[in-house]
């Protein structure tokens, strides 16, 4: 098999979530953070022929790129690289030495909160956050709009930015999640909040989505 350059985007983007990944059969991708507060799964073009488990990410992947063209065939222990008189057999790791993904669908225990995130509106609220080193994002609500902002939840006398998204639908909420979790593919997103200390971001082809945990001692719903 190849892997398209959509799939090497997604696997990108997981090794900033997990620098480990199980790989399962078919054409679905998952990984979880360390610390169980980020989920991400995908949809891709490619088919994965076999489970495989890979212990470091992004080596892998930087052993890819010496021929970004290169057939991938698998066997009990490897992931074979061949591309003209190179071979190389990348050795694979065991399920249990690294953090996998729950087979138990995930989904929302509410929707007390949900809203159009455009993509631009996300690159700009994460370079704000980027420049002013705001270990903090805020989706918040007055009830009539809805904003995101960069800010540090522990320090009132640190620089904020914010960014009105969207009109509100009355209810007010604040819902804060650390900036370092928030590592969405460059993308439009459906925006879904729990008041149960959870989100959902889900971009608008439909094929990835990232569920993120809310901080739940700096949030707030319906006050």
């Amino acid at each position: 098999m190849k892997l398209s350059s959509e799939t090497l985007a997604v696997l990108k983007n997981f090794v900033s979530i997990n620098a480990s990944m199980e790989f399962k059969t078919g054409n679905k991708l998952a990984t979880i953070s360390p610390t169980k507060t980020v989920l991400a799964k995908a949809t891709i073009k490619d088919e994965i022929p076999q489970d495989f488990c890979i212990h470091d990410l992004n080596q892998f992947l930087s052993v890819h790129s010496l021929d970004k063209d290169c057939e991938l065939d698998f066997d009990s222990k490897h992931v074979i690289f061949k591309s003209g008189k190179r071979k190389t057999n990348y050795r694979t790791t065991s399920r249990n030495v690294i953090v996998t993904v729950p087979d138990k669908e995930l989904t929302l225990p509410s929707v007390d909160a949900n809203f159009s995130l455009t993509s631009a509106d996300l690159a700009d609220i994460l370079k704000s956050a980027s420049i002013l080193q705001s270990p903090n994002i805020a989706i918040e609500s007055d009830g009539e709009k809805i904003f995101v902002t960069a800010f540090d939840a522990n320090d009132d006398a640190a620089h904020v930015n914010s960014t009105e998204i969207t009109d509100g639908n009355g209810t007010k909420f604040k819902a804060v999640f650390l900036t370092e979790n928030l590592k969405m593919m460059p993308d439009s997103y459906e925006v879904e909040i729990s008041s149960k200390g959870l989100a959902s971001f889900k971009n608008t082809k439909g094929d990835i989505q990232y569920w993120i945990a809310i901080e739940a001692k700096h949030s707030k719903f319906g006050e």
